[in-house]
């Protein structure tokens, strides 16, 4: 038992040093803003930016302005650092009970994550459980209904308590997932939704996303403007990035025409991004290219504008000169522009909020509490310097 109450900001210091000290935050790692930080204990930024200068002044952290905050590469003792700025190692560990839990277990089930998508997310759901006292259990379906379908029934019969779902693409839902919605089992979908199915959301407007991104475009002067995407049906991401491309062009007088829309790209899939597949998406995209006469892309992915960039490049295109790029997600900290490409016009997902909602209404299911059935985590769209004026 405590006996003393601690400033907040030594939680959060406490918390910060236990994540480096059990290898969740290594040397180089970014770690939280001080915004996250400040959602993630429920405190104020100047709160969450006191954490962060005192864990600066003590060489554990290097602030780089305009880039974040990073784990030093050559770090102290972190025992006798804890000592010294009096933080009780306790405070790391001093969670409140949570009403409703019984095993302390969470479940997260997704297809796959990678830097550029997902990795944040998985970090989220994890320090939001760490801080409520919970312990997560990890799957990965590599997009696969059947490996989805036992992860889930297998979760179940550990005693979970609750389960986190990026569901897998697909023309037809997973029957356990329809199962333990229609039994009212604490769920919640992150990244998509199920269409027609009530089950609890937290994900991002797709369909502003894309129209924002489509209208960025607008503005520069484009008037064909291409979608580039693997197949929509079926994905409510993918399905809302195609209506939202399509609206966006409808609104300022222009035409979605089918000419403009690539949609059958397989190697950003779960399991498929192979040399093969990537050789063969980029045969589509070249002859794509060749076929048309748009001035800019919207990729649903990033992945897929490396791919459309290698092959513009190819042909000789130069980007933003001939012709303009942007997408959806890039790596949380790339370290240098792939293939020689300019940095990406982008919609940022927010991960971190999305994780942290999701376990948070895990909670409030347990609880008892209804809340909405689908949360949307505001997006940030990042210029880069891959989209510019069209050619005169």
């Amino acid at each position: 038992m405590l006996s003393v109450t601690p400033h907040l900001y030594e939680r959060i210091v406490a918390s910060m040093l236990d994540d480096i000290k059990a290898g969740r935050l290594r040397p180089g790692d970014r770690v939280p803003s001080e915004h996250a930080l400040a959602q993630s204990f429920e405190v104020s930024r100047i709160t969450s930016r006191r954490a962060l200068e005192v864990l600066a002044q003590a060489s554990v952290v290097k602030r780089a302005q305009g880039r974040g905050t990073f784990v030093v590469d050559d770090l102290p003792d972190l025992a006798r650092i804890g000592v010294g700025l009096g933080i009780n190692p306790d405070l790391a560990e001093a969670v409140p009970t949570v009403p409703g839990v019984r095993s302390g277990l969470i479940g997260l089930v997704l297809p796959d994550f990678n830097d550029s998508y997902g990795l944040q997310l998985v970090y989220s759901v994890e320090q939001s459980c760490t801080q409520k006292g919970l312990d997560l259990i990890l799957k990965r379906t590599y997009g696969l209904r059947e490996n989805e379908e036992r992860a889930i029934a297998g979760l179940v019969a550990r005693g979970v308590d609750g389960l986190i779902v990026f569901p897998v693409h697909g023309e037809h839902y997973n029957p356990v997932l329809l199962k333990i919605v229609l039994d009212k089992f604490p769920l919640v979908l992150v990244d998509r939704y199920l269409k027609g199915i009530p089950a609890q959301a937290v994900v991002t407007d797709n369909h502003a996303a894309a129209a924002a991104l489509t209208e960025h475009l607008i503005d520069l002067g484009h008037r064909e403007i291409a979608f580039v995407s693997p197949p929509v049906e079926n994905t409510s991401a993918l399905e809302e990035r195609f209506a939202g491309w399509s609206s966006a062009l409808s609104k300022h007088g222009l035409l979605s025409r089918p000419e403009l829309v690539l949609s059958n790209l397989i190697s950003t899939l779960p399991t498929q991004f192979r040399p093969d597949n990537i050789a063969a998406d980029q045969t589509l995209l070249e002859a794509f290219v060749r076929s048309m006469d748009a001035t800019a892309f919207v990729c649903a992915e990033y992945n897929l504008a490396l791919e459309l960039g290698s092959t513009l490049q190819a042909l000789g295109k130069r980007i933003p000169n001939d012709m303009s790029v942007a997408c959806f997600d890039v790596p949380h900290v790339p370290l240098t522009s792939p293939h020689g490409l300019p940095d990406l016009t982008h919609i940022h997902q927010n991960e971190l909020e999305m994780g942290r909602l999701a376990v948070e209404q895990i909670l409030a299911r347990l609880r008892g509490e209804s809340d909405a059935t689908r949360r949307h985590v505001a997006f940030e769209l990042v210029q880069g310097r891959s989209t510019g004026s069209p050619p005169a």
